[in-house]
């Protein structure tokens, strides 16, 4: 194992020790912001000693900094030599990075029982990277007694989003003069939202203020929050053995979000147009990239388009198999071309072909 990466994984066990020892204290002197802000440290910690423990870079070319949260995350979905995480494990962190975010540079109100949701996935989460990555049983790491206590853990993610709603439909009251209260609760459960929606960018004032509006209309929790409404906890164990994953309902699709995308994160539990990103068949790469079908057949191998969810998917219209490519993938195979030659890569990747591709 390479140095760089067993000290980042000390690191990153640190502060998840941290993290919990500050969630079990008796004391709620910001407890929050000692519970989010080493939690989502530890997991930056931990993807990068992954990504250098699977072969890959934390640093860009030339760069003085290391590859930031969102980036770690992304090769940890998406780079298929070092590809460690499921998009519905990166949801989680995506939660955990926001509210880390709110509770360092504003204001965030979140309940005991989401503050323990966010703590026990988290914990679970780093677990089963550890154990994936590394092939060691977190246990081995840390005492018997850290995990996070709660006299009151939550059952089910609607409920608990539920309950929070009425709280602040009890903030909200005519004359309680509590309204602030009320829309530093909505800001933990419209974060959460956002993350869960691929949204990297923090509620404004008038966001909270409409969910207030809602709120005090009747509107239920699942039409304000459609992203939460679309995924739910599943626990298993009890005691320091627990388990406990934010996981999506049957027929709800987790998607990558495309690099680039203004305000998004990586990954998102929709994509409102698939196959408007998906938007090539290999023909058309051939024609853009002037090669003969063949030989684009041997790039894309060259490449391993396919095992990267952000080049390529195959979608099933009735019983006919259609292979799509992003632009994602036109520029990784212009670049590829810009580096080494066809006749090159048509030796190593397509001479011993045995049939054309089919066209689509």
């Amino acid at each position: 194992m390479k140095k760089e990466a067993k000290l980042l994984r000390t690191k990153a066990v640190n502060s998840l020790i941290l993290s919990i020892e500050h969630f079990n204290r008796t004391s709620d002197r910001g407890r929050i912001e000692a519970v989010l802000i080493p939690l989502d440290h530890s997991f930056e910690m931990l993807l990068k000693a992954a990504i250098l423990h699977r072969g890959g870079k934390i640093r860009e070319r030339r760069a003085k900094q290391t590859i930031g949260f969102d980036e770690c995350l992304r090769r940890a979905v998406s780079d298929g030599k070092i590809q460690f995480l499921t998009p519905e494990q990166a949801l989680t962190l995506q939660a955990i990075n926001s509210l880390r975010d709110a509770a360092q540079h504003h204001l965030l109100d979140i309940s005991e029982q989401h503050l323990y949701m966010q703590a026990q996935s988290g914990l679970t989460l780093f677990r089963d990277i550890y154990k994936k990555v590394f092939s060691v049983e977190l246990n081995t790491e840390l005492p018997t007694r850290v995990l996070p206590l709660s006299t009151s853990p939550p059952t089910e993610l609607g409920t608990l989003f539920d309950n929070e709603v009425k709280e602040v439909t009890r903030l909200l009251r005519p004359g309680s003069r509590r309204r602030i209260e009320a829309i530093a609760k909505l800001r933990s459960l419209a974060i959460v939202e956002g993350a869960f929606q691929g949204e990297k960018l923090q509620p404004g004032e008038s966001d909270l203020q409409k969910l207030a509006r809602e709120v005090k209309g009747g509107k239920s929790w699942e039409e304000m929050f459609p992203g939460v409404a679309a995924l739910d906890l599943t626990s298993h164990g009890h005691g320091p053995a627990i388990d406990l994953r934010i996981t999506k309902k049957d027929g709800t699709p987790v998607t990558i979000v495309p690099e680039g995308t203004p305000g998004a994160s990586v990954v998102a539990i929709k994509r409102v147009d698939e196959l408007g990103f998906y938007n090539l068949g290999p023909t058309q790469l051939a024609e853009h990239l002037k090669l003969t079908p063949p030989k684009c057949w041997a790039l894309m191998r060259y490449l391993d388009l396919r095992s990267d969810p952000e080049c390529f998917k195959e979608f099933v219209i009735g019983k006919t198999r259609h292979a799509r490519y992003s632009q994602k993938a036109l520029t990784r195979m212009t670049d590829a071309l810009k580096e080494i030659s066809i006749e090159e890569i048509w030796k190593s990747h397509g001479s011993h072909l045995q049939k054309k591709p089919r066209r689509k």
